[in-house]
């Protein structure tokens, strides 16, 4: 028999080399991922199967030494699934997070992803996470925008144009031709600079470019709204957007949290997600009401769902759309808010689709194992 067992190891750089920054590719892999997802060939953690991951957070006041406090954003977190479909893998995302680490010149979150042999276990790849985060979140919008926006799409909004703003313009882009204005509102001099030379290198189709100082000047007659802030703790906190100053046919994809009138997100918009299933294991994994623990705004029309105020039929899954199971958009002035959650699923898709560029260029460093296993 042979057991020697050797896997290929991955730097950022070998993964741009693989075409981990190749958006319109991302978006093609997160449509057929949705689909997978839809037919359920898929196992991601928890007893219901669809746990976004296991995190690890810190007490407020820690009674040892060099124990870590909570802070903003402070945490590890474990995201294992397995993918069925096009892929045949698992694998688990695993990364810490520190939002000071930005004073360092370091991403908020240091993510490293390894992929397995889905009979054996054994270790295929590790490799650098933070790029196949990142491209995988912002396609999701992408397929959003391809089924749910307006054809004629021309304005793009990013309100937060930090990571998440750059990828899911990108992913807008891709699936709409017609967009040639953004406008953009963030906080800090530093994300808004690096943002627009961003756009100015990355996206030409990009003519004319907005800094907006206000969320209302941002939202206002843009076609798409990409809403990608990080959410303060309390939800009465979260940005506020107002649906006097949302245009008629607006698409909002939201890989965040943002507060809107109850009225309104109960009777005048399309509420679609991702994978209703996830916000429902999130519903079950924290207490009710879940929207301010989980931040995404699938967790408030769950909510919506546990207080009587909406049906299940009134919360659609993207995938039932893309299937011709539910229609899109009905009506060219519908508002529709589209929630992304994100699932290490995506992270298995896009990073299976990386791996595999990469073997096939010669790319990375293979690693040993062993040759024989001591303890067979």
């Amino acid at each position: 028999m042979d057991t020697k067992i050797s896997f290929l190891y991955l730097s950022e750089p070998d993964m741009i080399k693989a075409g981990v920054t190749d958006m319109p590719r991302c978006v093609e892999v997160m449509e057929d991922l949705l689909l997978t997802l839809n037919r359920g060939d898929y196992v991601m953690g928890g007893t219901n199967h669809n746990s976004h991951g296991t995190q690890i957070s810190f007490p407020d006041h820690p009674q040892f030494p060099g124990m870590p406090a909570n802070a903003d954003d402070r945490r590890f977190m474990a995201m294992p699934a397995y993918l069925g479909g096009n892929y045949q893998m698992a694998g688990m995302k695993w990364y810490g997070s520190n939002v000071l680490n930005k004073q360092k010149g370091l991403p908020r979150s240091i993510l490293m992803m390894m992929l397995n042999d889905k009979d054996t276990g054994a270790p295929l790849a590790l490799m650098s996470a933070n790029l196949v985060s990142a491209y995988r979140t912002g396609a999701i919008p992408g397929v959003g925008a391809k089924y749910l926006a307006r054809k004629d799409a021309k304005v793009v909004s990013i309100i937060g144009p930090g990571v998440m703003g750059k990828t899911s313009l990108q992913a807008f882009i891709s699936v709409c031709p017609k967009l040639d204005t953004l406008k953009v509102k963030g906080r800090g001099k530093r994300s808004m600079d690096s943002f627009l030379a961003f756009v100015k290198e990355e996206c030409p189709q990009i003519k004319e470019v907005i800094v907006c100082d206000t969320v209302e000047e941002a939202v206002r007659d843009s076609d798409i709204v990409g809403v990608n802030t990080t959410a303060p703790v309390k939800e009465k906190d979260f940005l506020y957007i107002d649906e006097a100053w949302v245009k008629k046919g607006a698409l909002i994809c939201m890989p965040s949290a943002a507060r809107f009138e109850e009225e309104f997100l109960i009777k005048r918009c399309k509420k679609v997600v991702d994978n209703y299933k996830l916000y429902e294991a999130w519903a079950e994994e924290f207490p009710y009401p879940s929207y301010e623990l989980v931040q995404i705004i699938g967790s408030k029309f769950t909510d919506f769902l546990h207080e009587g105020k909406i049906a299940r039929e009134d919360i659609i899954d993207i995938a039932d759309i893309m299937t011709g199971k539910h229609p899109g958009r009905e009506k060219e002035d519908e508002i529709i808010i589209y929630s992304v959650g994100g699932m290490p699923v995506e992270d298995i898709a896009w990073g299976g689709e990386v791996y595999r560029n990469a073997v096939q260029k010669g790319i990375g460093m293979e690693l040993p194992l062993w040759d024989v296993p001591k303890m067979a």
